[in-house]
């Protein structure tokens, strides 16, 4: 299937590990020209690169997105260069799962106004893009109660809330909002692989949940997000898409 992303204009957020990695990854491998940002600034660079080497203009910068001056600088530099924006995929998480006043408020500059931000800074380019998409990253947290109900989940389940309710809105403008909502994921520096080597107790309880016996990769949700992302999903816009390998068991009218 032909996803219509050559010479595309997206930017990821959280775009140098895990999901984020794999997103910018698979839209460069798509033919997309791609726009990442993340705190650490080596791992940008080195992100670029390796975009670049897939043949497509790559550009990033360092910025944290709970600051909001910082990432709406970075999304009109990232539209210049780029020429423009066609896709935006919200990705940073505080991964903030405490009961604590601190991470609440983490997790709402980062996870919640990190995406509203990007998505009001990346509105004017959306809007001349004539199929602009956006693409947020939930969880099945914001599903569910599990370990992480508190600060987490709920402004999951929000973003969620808050994308569908982008779809109905700017509908009319042909531009299209989904959420993402992965399961359990695996990497090597994940948090999966911290809690592994950390509380391996939590890391078995985990495992044991899912059907599949294994957890997702990151790989596995990029190509949900890239899909969605695409011209490939035209007709697809107000979607909450579980990549949870049957993890979840609450039914998705």
């Amino acid at each position: 299937m032909d996803l219509g992303l050559k010479g595309a204009k997206v930017l990821v957020t959280g775009g140098t590990k895990g999901i984020g990695r794999a997103v910018a990854e698979t839209f460069a491998a798509e033919g997309a020209d791609v726009g990442i940002c993340a705190r650490n600034a080596a791992e940008v660079d080195a992100t670029v690169t390796a975009l670049k080497a897939k043949g497509v203009a790559a550009f990033g910068g360092a910025v944290d997105v709970a600051n909001g001056p910082a990432l709406k600088a970075w999304v009109a530099d990232m539209a210049s260069k780029l020429g423009g924006v066609d896709v935006i995929v919200a990705n940073v998480s505080a991964l903030a799962i405490g009961q604590d006043e601190e991470s609440w408020e983490k997790e709402f500059a980062t996870d919640m106004m990190g995406t509203v931000r990007l998505v009001d800074a990346a509105m004017p380019y959306l809007e001349k893009s004539g199929a602009g998409a956006i693409v947020t990253i939930s969880s099945v947290s914001g599903r569910e109660v599990d370990f992480a109900a508190g600060p987490y989940g709920t402004f999951k389940a929000a973003i969620i809330h808050y994308t569908q309710g982008l779809a109905y809105q700017l509908a009319a403008k042909n531009i299209r909002a989904n959420s993402v909502s992965p399961g359990n994921t695996y990497f090597e520096g994940g948090v999966w692989n911290q809690i592994k080597d950390g509380n391996p107790e939590l890391y078995k309880a985990a495992l044991a949940l899912n059907p599949t016996g294994r957890m997702g990769t990151p790989q596995e949700m990029a190509n949900a997000v890239v899909f969605l992302g695409s011209k490939a999903a035209s007709f697809i816009t107000g979607t909450n898409l579980v990549v949870d390998g049957a993890l979840t068991k609450g039914v998705q009218f």
